[in-house]
């Protein structure tokens, strides 16, 4: 009796490149200023409208203070002044992006949340070593559209360990 041997198609490095280029990721693209950026859908853990924020004292110019959310208390960053670009007033547009970092939940407010993306990884390029302007170590990558770049950001970066330990007792 003969016996069939299913065989496993190897692959090769073809065709996990292209496996690899169809991957798909998905981005919540947000505006700040004049710019699209986006954060990774799996660090976000919602998406609400600004309320009452409790200021702090002696904390930098970017966070904005502290929110109560559902029992959960959750510093807020304002990524304008994070960036250093010029404030503004918020308005019926400005969101904050509820993410988690690390073991850390922080609020970031943006101008406006514009939709959920799906990228691939032929889509993504890494920042130009020239970057001026936003610190270089706040991208994670540029992703590339027929017509538009978008900001990737690496939400890691946006608190250092230190800054986020001292918001929220550590």
């Amino acid at each position: 009796m003969a016996t069939a041997v299913a065989q496993t198609p190897t692959k090769s490095m073809d065709d996990v490149a292209a496996m690899r280029a169809e991957s798909t990721n998905q981005i919540v693209g947000f505006r700040l200023a004049n710019e699209e950026y986006g954060v990774d859908i799996m660090r976000v853990q919602e998406i609400i409208l600004p309320g009452e924020i409790t200021q702090m004292p002696e904390v930098p110019d970017y966070i904005c203070g502290l929110i109560n959310l559902r029992g959960h208390v959750i510093p807020i960053v304002d990524l304008r002044q994070r960036f250093g670009l010029p404030v503004s007033e918020r308005d019926e547009h400005t969101r904050i992006i509820v993410v988690n970092v690390g073991n850390k939940t922080i609020g970031m407010v943006v101008d406006a949340v514009n939709e959920v993306l799906r990228i691939n990884e032929a889509q993504l390029e890494p920042p130009p070593s020239s970057i001026v302007g936003i610190e270089h170590v706040y991208i994670k990558a540029l992703v590339k559209f027929e017509d538009k770049l978008l900001i990737l950001l690496d939400i890691e970066s946006i608190l250092s360990r230190e800054e986020a330990a001292k918001l929220v007792g550590g």
